[in-house]
């Protein structure tokens, strides 16, 4: 989506330019793992309580379970490649999805909030998620899968940065 010819003080686009953090790709990986292994495990259960309907409780469990691992496995390395993140002296910019792509441009004037979290998950593999609030009805901007200090220091670098920046932050 670059524009190939910009007149004097316009702005040209292109991808943003940092990955996130590699730690992400087993983070997304244990993560579509967690949410594959409920459902294969009440399936599984209950195909070994349930005499009479055991195949039709097992076998989709099994199905399941096959395409958890292998969503699990190509999934997550995709999505690396694919989420890209930036922040410029006048805006925060995402990139994501390969069929549905969404870029995200969040200008500092515009920014009412910045956060950062951490689940549980998160925390075991050192990552965070930077939410970049505006007043925009698409919501708010995140960078998910961010090292955590880098998340940390962004987050203060905004803060400063939107403090600075003159706008009506609505």
């Amino acid at each position: 989506m670059t524009t190939s010819h910009a007149e004097p003080g316009e702005l040209q686009l292109r991808p943003p330019r940092h990955e996130v953090d590699p730690r992400a790709i087993p983070w997304w990986r244990t993560s579509v793992l967690l949410l594959v292994a409920v459902p294969v495990a009440v399936l599984t259960v209950l195909g070994l309580l349930i005499e009479p309907a055991r195949f039709w409780l097992l076998a989709p469990a099994a199905l399941l379970a096959a395409l958890g691992t292998v969503a699990a496995v190509v999934l997550p390395t995709w999505w690396f490649r694919l989420h890209r993140w930036e922040v410029t002296d006048t805006a925060v910019y995402t990139r994501s999805g390969y069929f549905w792509q969404e870029w995200r441009i969040a200008p500092l004037s515009r920014i009412q909030t910045v956060d950062t979290q951490r689940g549980p998950l998160e925390q075991r593999f050192g990552l965070a998620t930077l939410t970049v609030t505006t007043a925009s009805a698409k919501g708010a901007v995140k960078i998910e899968g961010l090292d955590q200090q880098v998340a940390a220091d962004l987050a203060e670098q905004l803060t400063e940065a939107t403090q600075a920046t003159t706008g009506d932050a609505t």
